[in-house]
């Protein structure tokens, strides 16, 4: 049975795995100091044109989430997110039981607007509510769509207007950074506080790399990873997987890659005339779907459900990945055709 549940199902792109096997037996410093690390961290430092960037990495995405949204935050302040923000749905309530609120409001798109960040603003005014200080966005959102260049620099100018630190969740970044009309990561670091680019559903074994940008949110952070249990004692993990996929546009070449792969199954929804939720072109999709053309798809293949609808339908996540080869796409595409 082949998986399409999600980008996280194999282990590590091939030329990541060779990287780690050949650097295997080197000795190095632990907790983030070693060489790799550092060449990740100049190669960061390059690719976003800035050369005082702090950069640090973990290893997931809940951990890099609420270890550094605890570490921005006073006890009394809150982050802000859309109701299908990842802190929001599938954290268990981990930024909460940092002791910070997660302040949301309906998507749009599956993306956070600046109409809802202004509502919850004018309705936090006092010092008997949280108080706003953080807005949160990830690219890609949860639901497969992006933030276009334009969005997250009018989601930048607001923030800043306001006072707010803008946070970017790049779990699944590289499939937005091939899409022309999206920010690139120079991009990003000019408009963001701090952002973090996503390895675990990007091609790595696992890991985070976390930019911080914002001059004051820079000071003692390795204080608070190691006081959270983020820092990694072997560390250079991380880094040789960083530079590997940080060289020579791997990164894009995979996003690129099963984005590719998603749009062929996409097309074949399409031409069957299914409903495809928030259509965009990166590599989750979210499809309604007749029950019994279900059961016959999880007879051949993994899919996520979401929720059911109405008139024995339920909608449905297809997730491609690096690993994703094109035979498979194709003959899941053909698979659809004959329902």
């Amino acid at each position: 049975m082949y998986s399409f549940l999600n980008d996280y199902s194999e282990g590590a792109h091939p030329l990541v795995l060779e990287a780690l096997i050949h650097t295997n037996s080197e000795q190095t410093v632990g907790y983030g100091n070693d060489v790799y690390c550092q060449k990740a961290q100049e190669d960061i430092r390059n690719r976003i044109h800035n050369p005082l960037a702090d950069v640090h990495f973990l290893v997931g995405g809940t951990q890099t989430n609420l270890t550094f949204i605890s570490y921005v935050l006073r006890d009394y302040q809150a982050v802000i997110a859309c109701d299908e923000g990842h802190i929001h749905v599938h954290e268990t309530g981990a930024v909460e039981a940092t002791g910070h609120k997660v302040l949301t409001r309906p998507h749009h798109d599956g993306k956070l607007t600046v109409e809802a960040i202004r509502e919850i603003i004018e309705t936090h005014l006092d010092e008997h509510m949280v108080q706003p200080a953080m807005v949160y966005i990830s690219q890609t959102t949860e639901l497969g769509t992006y933030y276009t260049r334009e969005e997250l620099k009018v989601l930048s100018q607001y923030t800043r207007e306001h006072g707010l630190y803008l946070f970017l969740d790049g779990a699944r970044l590289g499939s937005a950074l091939v899409l022309d009309d999206a920010p690139q990561l120079q991009e990003i670091a000019q408009y963001v506080d701090a952002f973090y680019i996503g390895g675990t559903k990007m091609g790595a074994m696992f890991g985070e790399a976390l930019v911080i940008i914002h001059d004051d949110l820079k000071k003692d952070f390795r204080y608070h990873l190691k006081n959270k249990g983020a820092m990694l004692a072997k560390g250079r993990l991380l880094g040789v997987q960083f530079h590997t996929l940080l060289k020579d546009s791997l990164y894009e070449d995979i996003g690129r890659h099963e984005n590719e792969m998603a749009n062929i199954i996409r097309e074949a929804l399409e031409e069957k005339g299914y409903h495809i939720d928030l259509p965009s072109h990166t590599n989750q999709i979210f499809v309604d779907l007749p029950n019994e053309a279900i059961e016959k798809i999880e007879q051949e293949y993994m899919i996520t459900h979401i929720k059911p609808l109405d008139s024995g339908y339920t909608r449905i996540r297809i997730v491609t990945s690096w690993a994703t080869a094109e035979e498979e796409a194709n003959k899941f595409a053909e698979f659809i055709k004959r329902i």
